[in-house]
């Protein structure tokens, strides 16, 4: 990949999160309190996928990570991986990679800035606000100047959007689900806020899921213990298996997350007799749980509701995080408090016809989207009208 020069600052491409020491990286990102915003791009993060091999090698990402130096010190970066493929991104140019070469055109490799494996909103503009029309700029010519199709930059920010589009980046819109604290205080309180009918229908699941016949226990910190990725293992090839074909994430991950990563980490755990039997699991934030990956080796009705989207409300309710990231699609969501979600995306194309016609595209695309968020929005559980009244 390309080195280049800009004013009065060195941008590079470097082969390993490792070349760039933590407290430097971690410096770039954005922090309230204790915790970043999102632990996805933190050092510990990205030098766990790469350290346990689930990206590299023959995984099709393979780490470029763009940083701007001035005196050798770090000012901003971006995590950024050459693909060989569109896998494990979430939002999903398979449509743009066919189109381009059915034209005769090589859509492979290409640039993508993104945490592997993750469809969770956060910054990928690290560092301050007046650097990121600089990365912006270098992340276009770093794909020109390599005979690139194209790089896309996937989950960022609505502010980033914003500044891809005043530096004429294309930008993409799409949903998912999440849950907002407004104000509840405990789950008494989100039940309060839903209908009558979909009030009834989460205390049945709940009634249900929390009969399978033991305990379920929220783990994080030092009271998770190498013996539960044991299981969990178990449960992630179980649902990768069942779901894509073959995990993307190794092992080693998991042990990785474990030395560096536990006060990160929410797993939630049903247990029977001692033996887990079902489990989901979550990155902590400042404001927000994100919820990663589930599965089981038991099947129980309505567990996986319980474990991946009430157990995740409950905690963030007692942990003072105000929203609950669920992952990708799932209209199911909906009716468990969920609502659609604006996502962002931006992407560069350096051939001008493609640009247009990829760009047509999205603006009828976006248009959908928006008609589907509106259309779902009105089927909220929430109670409608005043609440004195308002009870459905």
């Amino acid at each position: 990949m390309a080195k280049g020069q800009g004013d009065a600052v060195d941008i590079a491409i470097i082969d390993a999160i490792s070349q760039v020491a933590a407290e430097d990286w971690d410096g770039l990102c954005a922090q309230d309190g204790a915790r970043p915003l999102d632990p996805f791009t933190t050092h510990r993060f990205l030098a766990a996928l790469e350290d346990s091999r689930s990206v590299g090698g023959r995984s099709g990402w393979e780490a470029k990570h763009l940083t701007i130096r001035q005196d050798g010190r770090l000012l901003a970066a971006m995590p950024l991986y050459a693909k060989g493929h569109s896998q494990g991104e979430y939002i999903f140019d398979h449509a743009f990679a066919d189109a381009w070469q059915r034209a005769g055109g090589r859509y492979y490799p290409k640039l993508q800035s993104a945490v592997p494996f993750t469809p969770a909103t956060g910054a990928r503009l690290l560092g301050a606000e007046e650097l990121r029309p600089i990365l912006l700029r270098a992340l276009a010519e770093v794909t020109g100047a390599n005979n690139l199709s194209s790089a896309h930059i996937t989950f960022c920010t609505e502010d980033e959007a914003a500044v891809g589009v005043e530096e004429g980046w294309l930008h993409r819109l799409t949903q998912q689900f999440h849950w907002q604290d407004e104000g509840y205080g405990d789950f008494d309180g989100f039940l309060a806020a839903l209908s009558s009918r979909k009030r009834k229908t989460i205390r049945r699941e709940r009634a249900q899921a929390q009969a399978f016949g033991g305990e379920i226990r929220a783990l994080t910190g030092d009271a998770l213990r190498p013996e539960h990725w044991d299981a969990f293992w178990e449960f992630y090839q179980d649902t990768g298996s069942r779901k894509w074909g073959t995990p993307y994430l190794t092992r080693a991950f998991f042990d990785r997350i474990q030395e560096t990563m536990r006060d990160d980490t929410l797993l939630i755990l049903a247990e029977r007799d001692g033996q887990p039997i079902a489990g989901a699991l979550n990155f902590i934030g400042s404001e927000t749980l994100f919820g990663r990956y589930w599965g089981c080796t038991e099947d129980h009705p309505c567990l996986h509701f319980e474990l991946c989207y009430y157990q995740a409300i409950d905690w963030a309710l007692a942990n003072g995080l105000s929203r609950v990231e669920a992952g990708a699609q799932g209209e199911h969501k909906l009716a468990r408090g969920y609502l659609p979600s604006a996502v962002h995306s931006l992407h560069w194309f350096p051939d001008d016809r493609f640009r247009q016609a990829v760009d047509d595209y999205l603006q009828a695309e976006t248009a959908a989207v928006g008609d589907e968020m509106r259309i779902l929005e009105a089927y909220a559980p929430f109670r409608r009208g005043p609440q004195s009244g308002g009870d459905q």
